[in-house]
């Protein structure tokens, strides 16, 4: 096991080991999930600053050139067109760090989680009853 990995106790702690200009960004990002998504939580998982609610609703990550942006394969397919710009895969889209934010493109991604997550929470409990 590599000894000296990171583990992060909080968003706060993760975005602490980054340059001033990276924490900039980090920080106006978790600042538009929290206004997309008021009611979600924060946490880390997978290593990586995550927000949930029922359920993981999205992660982000720095890296040397791109932010990672991680709103589960769903998210992904339903803003495709919208993030064909930008490099991406099943579960992840990269935004380049030398590009301005898409903050309102990551606003809606993350609404459209929640609206999944609170439809898919609310089949359980019906299969409940």
């Amino acid at each position: 096991m590599d000894g000296n990995k990171i583990t992060y106790e909080s968003i706060d702690h993760y975005i602490s080991t980054f340059p001033p200009e990276i924490q900039e960004i980090l920080e106006s990002i978790r600042a538009v999930i929290r206004e997309a998504a008021p009611e979600a939580t924060e946490k880390i998982s997978y290593q990586m600053p995550t927000f949930a609610l029922h359920g993981n609703l999205v992660h982000f990550a720095a890296f040397k050139h791109h932010i990672g942006f991680y709103p589960t394969s769903s998210g992904i397919q339903a803003f495709e067109h919208e993030i064909s710009g930008y490099k991406s895969s099943k579960g992840a889209v990269q935004f380049p760090i030398d590009k301005p934010m898409p903050y309102e493109l990551i606003i809606r991604i993350v609404k459209y989680r929640v609206a999944e997550n609170i439809e898919k929470a609310e089949r359980k409990l019906k299969k409940k009853k």
